[in-house]
């Protein structure tokens, strides 16, 4: 169709010829131009640069073509090209960024922190022997755990062990009614100390009549923005002889002290998470310090070796499905597992193990895989049934958990984790709502752990995420809660209407916005802003703005007695 005409005010001059040239030439290359528009959607974006994760997947458009047309986004073919302009990012273009090959090595970055952790609790191990003078000048962090979810209690263990090395203090796990945490399934180091032990000691050298040190507690809840010292407080100056750094359930809380004010703080605590703002170097922090900290106990270990019988699985595949069965979900999962078996580049017959919350859901991925893997799954009523092993501990789950936690007793979690954490190539994590949970991360970071630094496939041990197109209608918006992992990825910058995702992912999950395709959703810009942090819409700090806030402030002090203060008797 012609261009129409253009049309003059009336009584004006006619247009000399030069500029109805230009005009009609205008014209011209603005249809052409929208005709290569059409076309290039027509037959898709061109293909990214190559790398090698993005060579491993078993075909792009097998992942493509598994989401129905309509509903694919031109945002999102735009930005899985190069990208130069981009205004938004595919999560797989987002774990390029965040754990893509050939950035940095997070295993060496990881066995230089596991070196850090093993001096650590071997120097602290030797304070049980101190002489008393020596003794009663020494710190702890006490980590205090409940038996709810895993994952996020686990979180509060490991992120005491992290600030027992910040702070260089021993560490206390601490007990209920002389019970460990999970410890019918959990066996704890003996390099922590117990409160009991603490109290025990602290009597015997005479800490608070020779020395004049009260044994009592310095509380920071972390969950509480205006009192939390976490950003603000040099910790390092706190006498107190314990801090409990309360409510911290995920990987986030430990991770605010990387925007401390306070240099010191901020270098220990970069020296143990990395440089927040180089997300491809950063070390698999929790994974070493559950190494180091935690191990099956000697029952659990039984029903993990009767699971595996000798052969560890290639692939573990994790999925939280709430008991739900979305086709969708299951797809993505299935093209998932077979890129990470390209990537690892597995020869001969793969073995891969599902964990799962959801039974049925097991069943359905088995027959998908079972055509080209051999398929490992914990059938726990047939280990009750034959195996001759008993495992003592609630043999049923909370009645209102059992849909968030599945119908299996408490103890098939931790047999499942600690199988899945004998992966030696890539655990692949998907769900039905939100990817990447506590558990689902803690899985991936001990496997890895397990694997860096003792055979060659820990250099390319891979995470990665299974998000179905379901979930990425509206980016990954869904992802909220700090507990999951692509929760900083959710904000403006994810691209809407995304097919099947299979993205590479960290195994330190990301605190900040540092990143270039991190952005914070306004719930986050929201909360931050209670703790004193002042957000961009793409998540850059105003450091300003935090400064000026820790000065208007008071470090807040909450202390408890763990046994009476000593009290110096009235002179005659």
């Amino acid at each position: 169709m012609p261009p129409a005409p253009t049309r003059w005010r009336r009584g004006g001059r006619s247009p000399p010829r030069l500029l109805q040239r230009a005009l009609l030439v205008a014209a011209f290359s603005a249809a052409a131009l929208i005709v290569l528009i059409l076309l290039q959607h027509r037959h898709g974006p061109e293909p990214p640069n190559p790398s090698t994760a993005a060579h491993a997947r078993d075909s792009s458009d097998e992942l493509l073509d598994d989401s129905p047309p309509a509903e694919r986004d031109p945002e999102a073919s735009h930005s899985a090209g190069t990208g130069d302009g981009s205004t938004c990012a595919t999560v797989e273009r987002m774990g390029e960024e965040a754990a893509g090959p050939g950035r940095g090595s997070p295993e060496q970055a990881s066995l230089r922190v596991r070196e850090m952790i093993r001096r650590h609790f071997e120097l602290h191990e030797r304070v049980r022997t101190l002489p008393a003078h020596e003794f009663c000048k020494q710190g702890f962090v006490l980590g205090k755990a409940s038996e709810a979810g895993f994952g996020n209690e686990m979180y509060k263990i490991l992120t005491a062990g992290a600030l027992s090395v910040m702070l260089n203090r021993s560490l206390i796990i601490g007990q209920t009614r002389g019970l460990y945490p999970f410890g019918e399934y959990i066996s704890y180091t003996n390099q922590s100390f117990t409160i009991h032990e603490i109290k025990h000691l602290w009597r015997k050298h005479h800490c608070a009549r020779t020395y004049g040190r009260d044994l009592n507690i310095r509380v920071d809840i972390f969950e509480n923005p205006a009192e939390t010292n976490v950003l603000c407080s040099d910790w390092n100056n706190w006498k107190d002889p314990i801090i409990w750094f309360d409510g911290a359930t995920d990987a986030v809380g430990i991770q605010f002290f990387l925007k401390n004010v306070h240099p010191r703080m901020k270098a220990a605590a970069s020296a143990l998470f990395g440089l927040p703002d180089s997300l491809y170097a950063r070390p698999n922090t929790f994974g070493e310090l559950m190494r180091a900290i935690i191990s099956p106990s000697s029952k659990v270990q039984e029903a993990v070796d009767w699971v595996l019988k000798g052969a560890n699985p290639d692939i573990v595949l994790h999925t939280r499905m709430m008991a739900n069965r979305p086709v969708r979900a299951r797809k993505a999962a299935v093209l998932c597992i077979k890129r990470a078996l390209q990537i690892s580049h597995i020869k001969g017959t793969p073995l891969v193990a599902l964990v799962s919350d959801t039974p049925a859901f097991v069943k359905e991925l088995k027959s998908d895989i079972s055509e080209f893997a051999e398929v490992l799954y914990f059938d726990y009523k047939l280990f009750a049934k034959t195996s001759g092993l008993e495992i003592v501990g609630n043999d049923k789950p909370l009645d209102f958990r059992s849909r968030d936690w599945g119908s299996a007793p408490r103890w098939v979690a931790f047999v499942d984790f600690f199988v899945a954490a004998q992966a030696r190539y890539a655990v692949v994590t998907g769900a039905h709502r939100r990817v990447g949970t506590t558990y689902a991360q803690l899985i991936a970071a001990l496997a890895a752990a397990n694997r860096h630094g003792r055979e060659p496939s820990g250099a390319n041990f891979t995470f990665l995420s299974s998000v179905h197109s379901n979930l990425l209608v509206e980016g990954l918006s869904t992802q909220v809660g700090w507990g999951h992992i692509w929760n900083r990825y959710a904000g403006p910058l994810s691209c809407r209407h995304q097919p099947h995702q299979c993205a590479l992912t960290p195994f330190l999950p990301p605190a900040w916005w540092d990143g270039q395709w991190q952005s914070p959703i306004p719930r986050d810009v929201r909360r931050l802003l209670e703790y004193g942090v002042r957000l961009s819409n793409t998540g850059e700090v105003d450091k300003r703005h935090l400064v000026s806030h820790c000065r208007s402030r008071k470090d807040h002090v909450k202390r408890y007695h763990v046994l009476p203060p000593y009290k110096n008797p009235a002179r005659s």
